[in-house]
């Protein structure tokens, strides 16, 4: 009898792909991808018994019958299940460890790695099923030797690494090989489209080096372009060293991001010999900044086929960035420059599911940049620098943390702190940052009260009119931006938080920038904390609430972030101001008292200067506790003799929890006629969906039952998608609860009860 692993629709079983090709085919395909980091043994055996389990009769006769092609094979009825008997194979052997490795690997090729234990997660835990081989035993007898025979891996784990990760990126090896031989014989013109190549990584250097370098021509002679070409040119010469943790502690405004994609280019190419640098990936904190970083780079000339976005906001409208060959890179990140999410990054080097952990495999070898590295949830702290540090000992990434506000990463043994995971060593890429931070110093910090004394709202919004100018206030709540903008004229003021969808926040900010560029009509923007980090605006005036020092800099990084700032003809400093709000929220407190004991000396002139920043972060770390560097105990959970829990990781390591709220579709711009194509055409779901995917905010679980008893939450008319009801979505506020609508426009709608 002739065993196949994959049909063709309409055709014949001589056009199909023979089991054997198929599994030859993995096992050298994962063998490639796990070779730079050793595990090409592992990779290839688990590639050539991922599928045994389609020697079963069973699964021949499902191809038979799903194609409607008569067979003679009698088998009992019930489900197919073919992703354990190669599991089963290893365990047979007698390889006391090694079987529990190719368990994982293989049973879990298809739903994902699991837990070892049973008192964990029950019947989906590994362990049962590694004990129950008998019913693979027929099912392995059918076939060949040739695949059978195999000897027992000869390659040890890397020393001191990490067994856990070794394993989920042989892990990944395997599913992703899978998914592309399966592609390749399924769907050949997804294939071909996949495999027409990406520009390499020396030819995008020589075009970016002539886009810089025109760019220093052209740049007005100012102190700020003089400075940025310096660190520019630091991390050219830096890119040449060897591999090591570096980073890039230069102030905001002094051009980090092309400089920080200047030293991955140059280092990438430089150690581009052997198992050299792949790709260069760019890890963002928010998607509020992310397409503005990705367009600054596909600007580039020679750029524009070579960025692959990958992150939950794209629209799949925007054919510049969200085309098919997009989307085939952003499956397995095998493109030369992906730029994505923290929350992409981190979740999946913990993820258990294949989807997820198809791509880690494309991160080895790679120079990854952690833009806003101080962004970093602490409650994750340890296994997300554990991670990093792992990555750099074993897999040949060169790390890079960009930041104005640079983050203690360092390995500590104190007494009272130990934080093991920590970096043995980093390497700062800029001669003097404490020197830089002086030149590029274009604000001075003042307290809105020298006493630490509460502003309520209204007071606050009489200090923000007399300004005169254009004024940035960010504060620490939605329900503080709605209250404090609707203080302030309503022609003048606009608002942004999440409460208002992606789109909507978009197109807000873009008529923020557009305002701004008229001098003689100021405007007052009320923000939440999302403007903060990397968004590309510029105020003479920024008021912000107290909170943790790398936010305060990171506030005043949209003040005078030019330099531009005259008054009669001289430059002169931005402004600023901390206040500290009459109700502030409890999950500030803590960073907003260290911060407050730096405010609190008179000179704020040295405020935002290297040190205190190191300080800041030393007495945040330890005030937490190493226990609280690792909430949700994912060390524990991947470590000990090999009974490692990945499912029960993977859900705990969220950097954004998303049990709290509940996500509905709001009417604004084009969400209803979106809705209305998602049932016209049928055939389009998936890319309607992604689109969607910009006209939703999350409501709160508390707040979600009583609106939806209310009828103000109702079925949208597609299944699963729920939708608010207009009147509770303002054109300026986004959501606003009842009672705030009510006050706000009380004619627009009756509460009921």
């Amino acid at each position: 009898m002739k065993f196949y692993a994959h049909s063709l629709e309409g055709e014949p079983p001589e056009k199909w792909q023979p089991l054997e090709d198929h599994l030859r085919n993995v096992a050298e395909l994962a063998a490639e991808f796990a070779q730079p980091f050793g595990g090409e043994e592992w990779a290839c055996l688990a590639g050539l018994w991922h599928d045994l389990g389609k020697y079963s009769e069973a699964f021949q006769k499902k191809l038979y019958d799903a194609n409607g092609v008569e067979c003679h094979i009698e088998t009992q009825p019930g489900r197919v299940v073919h992703s354990a008997a190669g599991g089963h194979q290893a365990s047979l052997q007698g390889w006391k460890g090694v079987d529990r490795v190719f368990s994982w690997l293989i049973m879990g090729h298809h739903a994902g790695l699991t837990d070892f234990h049973t008192d964990h997660i029950g019947s989906k835990a590994l362990e049962p099923k590694m004990r129950e081989p008998a019913s693979s035993k027929e099912i392995i007898k059918n076939a060949p030797s040739s695949v059978l025979d195999q000897a027992k891996p000869r390659q040890p784990f890397p020393p001191g690494a990490d067994p856990a990760l070794f394993i989920r990126m042989l892990f990944s090896c395997i599913v992703d090989a899978d998914f592309l031989d399966t592609e390749a014989f399924m769907n050949k013109g997804k294939a071909t489209l996949r495999n027409k190549g990406y520009p390499e990584l020396s030819e995008l250097l020589i075009h970016f080096d002539a886009y810089m370098d025109q760019l220093c021509v052209e740049a007005e002679t100012t102190s700020i372009n003089t400075i940025r070409a310096e660190v520019l040119s630091q991390c050219r010469m830096a890119a040449d060293k060897e591999p090591a943790v570096y980073s890039l502690s230069v102030p905001t405004g002094g051009g980090k991001t092309l400089a920080s994609l200047a030293f991955a280019l140059r280092h990438a190419v430089k150690h581009k010999a052997g198992h050299g640098k792949s790709r260069i990936i760019y890890v963002i904190p928010y998607t509020s900044i992310i397409e503005q970083t990705a367009d600054v780079f596909r600007k580039i000339p020679g750029f524009e086929n070579a960025v692959v976005e990958h992150h939950s906001n794209l629209a799949e409208t925007d054919e510049d960035k969200e085309t098919v060959r997009n989307r085939l890179s952003a499956e397995n990140w095998d493109a030369p420059l992906i730029v994505t999410t923290s929350v992409q990054f981190f979740e999946s080097l913990y993820a258990c599911r294949t989807s997820r952990c198809r791509k880690l495999h494309n991160i080895v070898n790679s120079v990854v940049i952690f833009d806003e590295a101080q962004c970093l949830p602490p409650e994750y702290l340890r296994p997300s620098v554990h991670a990093v540090r792992e990555l750099f000992r074993h897999y040949q990434v060169t790390p890079m943390l960009c930041t104005a506000t640079q983050p203690v990463l360092n390995r500590t043994e104190s007494f009272d702190f130990k934080f093991r995971e920590g970096f043995e060593s980093v390497t700062e890429i800029v001669e003097n940052p404490d020197d830089l931070a002086v030149r590029l110093k274009r604000v001075e910090v003042v307290l809105y009260r020298d006493n630490f004394q509460p502003v309520e709202l209204p007071e606050l919004a009489e200090a923000i009119k007399k300004e005169g100018r254009s004024v940035l206030c960010i504060v620490n709540r939605k329900e503080d931006a709605r209250r404090l903008a609707r203080l302030l004229p309503k022609e003048q003021t606009i608002h942004l938080s999440t409460n208002m969808c992606a789109e909507h926040r978009t197109s807000t900010l873009a008529k923020v920038r557009e305002r701004l560029e008229d001098k003689k009509n100021p405007i007052i923007v009320i923000s939440t904390s999302l403007v903060e980090a990397g968004v590309d605006i510029d105020f003479p005036v920024v008021y912000r609430a107290l909170t943790g020092l790398d936010s305060i800099a990171q506030a005043a990084g949209r003040c005078n972030r030019e330099g531009g700032l005259e008054e009669h003809g001289q430059k002169v400093l931005g402004k600023t101001v901390v206040f500290v709000p009459a109700d502030q929220p409890g999950y500030v407190r803590q960073p907003a008292g260290i911060a407050s004991e730096l405010l609190q000396g008179k000179n704020l002139e040295n405020l935002l200067a290297p040190a205190n920043y190191e300080k800041y972060f030393r007495q945040r770390f330890w005030q937490l506790g190493a226990e609280s560097l690792d909430e949700k105990q994912i060390m524990a959970l991947l470590s000990g003799r090999m009974n490692y829990y990945f499912r029960t990781a993977a859900q705990r390591f969220r950097f954004i929890e998303d049990d709290w709220q509940e996500s509905v579709l709001v009417p604004y711009g084009k969400a209803i006629e979106l809705l209305g194509r998602l049932t016209s055409e049928p055939w389009n779901q998936y890319a309607l969906l992604r689109q969607i995917g910009r006209y939703t905010v999350g409501i709160p679980r508390d707040m979600f039952g009583p609106l939806a008893a209310r009828d103000y939450i109702r079925e949208s008319g597609y299944p699963g998608l729920l939708m608010l009801d207009l009147v509770l979505y303002d054109d300026d506020l986004g959501f606003v609860p009842p009672d705030e609508a009510t006050a706000i426009d009380p004619g627009k709608f009756m509460v009921t009860d």
